[in-house]
């Protein structure tokens, strides 16, 4: 019996996107307007495909006061369209919120009033998108002359998970986000968590009344920052312990100049620099995202040592210039064993939970693709090979396309994997799309 459910030959995809984060929906609306604009025969024909329930974004790290690092101008669409009413904007003034947002004079809106902003967005476009539906193959379609003109995609069937759909499309938009980066060795466990699990993984431990006598945090950026914060404010007995190399936090530089690296014409000059140039961009302002703490944030946490410090009572300890060399997994916690660098002493903490924030990284786009992964082309540093407009440089029988937003950090600069520029990349792939069916059509004999 064959378990494969197959889209018909007359509903082949302009694109068919694999994710559906924030990258993907910014496409999605883009090409939505675009069809709002033009005859039948002019439109994309779109699709998505996301392997979670419904939509989510680094639902682990929704704390409650958590605010943006971006200001909402840098939503799904206001860059490439400030006209758009899939804009944050539009978004307030649905709920009610304009005024009293405007009345916080502020450009950061809380992280989980911005996630509630992506579902509204996402909402709009459902009719575009398959949830439950995990991407399992993308395999070449290759005509009788040799030419690679589609990808069938296959993916799991959300309403009978033991069976399958295939989709065919004319080009894919990748876009499945980054994965959580641990230690080598690291197993997670109900002990043992990444800054991605957070908030769920508190909570359950507050439902449940589980005494937590020392939690420790490893890591040095904003996510390990506002999880020591997180911890000590929530679990108001448990001592916190922040364990990084560093002797202190460094601060974010979010001054106007530097930010000027975020800016779309910045893409342009990094993308079309020399190899030695990008690496200078990317080493000279690796302070603007990487490893870094909102200043405002470090304030407070040096306060809260500072105030226990007077009161006697230390719940909060900063254990910097350190490493943990080794965690042993006991019935009742965990041995931490903590190096102090300088002096190479080690002590052993008994610790009921460990929380790795030691960031995230790309996936593996040859996981991702599978067979089709072989047609991409490779630079010398063995990194795949991208366009301007976002799409993979491929072999030469490949006419089908696949796009990538994210893990382009060494062709497109710092912006690759962040919020700043998704709005203006999702138009860039948008018209990509446009004029190679424009192309495309021009080459049919009359």
């Amino acid at each position: 019996m064959d378990d494969t459910l197959h889209s018909g030959p007359d509903s082949i995809y302009d694109i068919l996107g694999v994710g559906f984060g924030p990258s993907n929906l910014a496409l999605a609306i883009a090409v939505e307007e675009h069809n709002a604009r033009v005859p039948a025969a002019e439109r994309l024909r779109a699709g998505f495909l996301e392997r979670q329930p419904h939509f989510g974004w680094h639902r682990g790290m929704l704390i409650d006061d958590a605010t943006m690092q971006v200001p909402f101008l840098k939503d799904l669409v206001t860059m490439r369209d400030p006209s758009s009413d899939f804009s944050f904007l539009c978004y307030l003034q649905e709920r009610g919120r304009l005024v009293d947002f405007l009345n916080q004079k502020t450009l950061f809106p809380l992280r989980v009033e911005f996630h509630d902003y992506f579902e509204w967005a996402a909402a709009r476009v459902k009719h575009l998108v398959a949830y439950s539906a995990e991407v399992l193959a993308v395999e070449p379609v290759m005509t009788e002359d040799g030419e690679i003109r589609w990808f069938d995609v296959i993916s799991r069937d959300p309403a009978d998970p033991a069976r399958t759909i295939l989709r065919r499309a004319r080009n894919i938009s990748v876009a499945t986000g980054l994965e959580p980066h641990l230690p080598p060795d690291t197993v997670l466990s109900d002990r043992v968590w990444h800054t991605s699990q957070l908030v769920p993984r508190v909570a359950e431990l507050v439902a449940a009344g589980v005494p937590v006598r020392r939690a420790v945090v490893l890591g040095a950026g904003q996510s390990a920052a506002e999880a020591v914060d997180y911890l000590h404010r929530t679990l108001t007995e448990t001592e916190v312990c922040a364990v990084h190399a560093k002797y202190g936090y460094t601060p974010a530089d979010d001054s106007p100049f530097a930010n000027r690296i975020f800016d779309p014409e910045a893409v342009d000059l990094y993308f079309n620099a020399p190899p030695g140039v990008k690496q200078s961009f990317f080493d000279y302002h690796r302070s603007t995202n990487y490893s870094v703490v909102d200043m405002d944030l470090i304030q407070s946490l040096y306060s809260t040592t500072y105030r226990e410090k007077v009161q006697g009572r230390q719940r909060l300890r900063i254990l910097n210039v350190s490493r943990i060399r080794d965690v042993r997994a006991l019935d009742d916690r965990l041995d931490v064993t903590v190096e102090f660098l300088p002096t190479g002493e080690r002590k052993v903490l008994a610790v009921d939970v460990l929380v790795h924030a030691t960031g995230y990284r790309s996936s593996d786009i040859g996981v991702i693709l599978g067979d089709a992964a072989k047609l991409c082309l490779r630079d010398e540093e063995d990194a795949v090979r991208v366009g301007r407009d976002h799409r993979v440089e491929l072999t030469p029988e490949v006419t089908a396309g696949i796009y990538l937003q994210g893990g382009t950090e060494h062709t497109h600069g710092i912006t690759s994997t962040l919020l700043s520029t998704t709005a203006i990349r999702a138009g860039e792939i948008r018209d990509s799309l446009l004029a190679a069916r424009a192309s495309t059509l021009a080459d049919i004999p009359a």
